[in-house]
């Protein structure tokens, strides 16, 4: 029934009215156009507009280049071809692509001190938003499933996590990520906005334009309490119960090398999905209990700007390989000079 509904919505056709369809066309037209919105999340005193614009850039600058640099680590090293740092690769270009969606706006408004972004422009940053901080949620449930193999059946690893699994399982993050965008753009491209078009955020976030909207959303809203978090919650129960069979295979057997080992490989990755995971949750889930918007846009700067910026050092300051790789690559350079 739902799937119906959304199609009926998406491909406008011309003779079947729903039924808020009919309500809303006996409501009086208080709906007008809207050829852009105001960014107004991000508001510094014009004295302090050049420290916060050399800080946002220092740490977009960090992000795209430490993620980079991982991603150059692995192509060029053949020791970490391996399934963990293929997932790995793709999550730091993930990483980069998230801040790339916002960060470079946010500059560029500080730049001009003009705050506006166009509507296509809005529903553009929208649709990759959502596209990137999905293919992250699913990233790191792939290789939460990865170190559990490596734990749990290190005898079987390779055969279970053969190549093609691998590269299949990055395609499905894609297919669904871009999916679940595409939906939820399209459906939002169906509403109409009233003359306020002050978004009080930094970027063009689907739960703000929806409060913005002149026009039903409760289809809107029924997508994303069912479809849109079922992409949250399953991911998060899959690394959950990955780590849950993880803990019960050390803790079978005790010892200082097995527990090192497991903290060694697992530690990383699970700093950045609690950091990651711990910001989501204080945006969408507990910022009404919070009551403060300031609240929700630090979250918000620390899931988009902050932790993208930190995967890098996360992954490189307690992994041997990749240290050993930036070795190998600085000695490499050394030589070439």
């Amino acid at each position: 029934m739902v799937v119906l509904i959304i199609l009926c919505r998406v491909l406008r056709f011309p003779n079947l009215l729903l039924p808020q369809d009919i309500e809303e066309h006996m409501r009086p037209e208080n709906q007008s156009s809207v050829s852009e919105f105001l960014l107004l999340g991000l508001l510094f005193p014009p004295e302090q507009q050049s420290l916060f614009f050399a800080l946002f850039l220092g740490m977009y600058l960090t992000t795209v280049l430490g993620n980079l640099l991982i991603i150059l680590l692995i192509r060029l090293n053949s020791h970490l071809h391996t399934p963990m740092y293929f997932f790995l690769s793709h999550l730091a270009f993930s990483d980069i692509s998230l801040s790339s969606v916002a960060v470079p706006k946010i500059l560029m408004n500080m730049q001009a001190q003009r705050q506006s972004i166009s509507y296509m422009g809005c529903i553009s940053q929208l649709y990759f938003f959502i596209v990137f901080g999905c293919l992250d949620n699913f990233l790191l449930a792939v290789m939460a499933y990865d170190r559990y193999v490596a734990i749990c059946h290190p005898l079987h690893y390779t055969t279970m996590m053969r190549q093609e699994l691998c590269i299949s399982l990055v395609a499905g993050s894609w297919f669904f990520s871009c999916a679940h965008a595409l939906l939820n753009t399209l459906l939002l491209v169906q509403l109409s906005f009233c003359a306020d078009n002050s978004i009080p955020h930094f970027f063009c976030d689907l739960t703000v334009l929806l409060k913005l909207s002149c026009s039903d959303i409760s289809l809107n809203e029924l997508v994303i309490f069912t479809e849109a978090a079922m992409v949250v919650i399953l991911p998060l129960i899959s690394i959950l119960g990955s780590y849950i069979c993880i803990g019960t295979t050390v803790l079978r057997v005790p010892s200082n090398k097995r527990l090192f080992k497991a903290f060694s490989t697992c530690g990383s990755h699970l700093f950045v999905v609690s950091l990651y995971y711990g910001t989501i949750s204080g945006v969408y889930f507990f910022s009404s209990s919070w009551g403060s918007n300031d609240k929700d846009i630090i979250a918000s700067v620390m899931y988009t700007v902050v932790t993208p910026m930190l995967n890098p050092f996360i992954y490189s300051l307690r992994n041997r390989d990749i240290k050993e790789a930036l070795e190998m690559f600085v000695n490499r350079a050394n030589f070439f000079k």
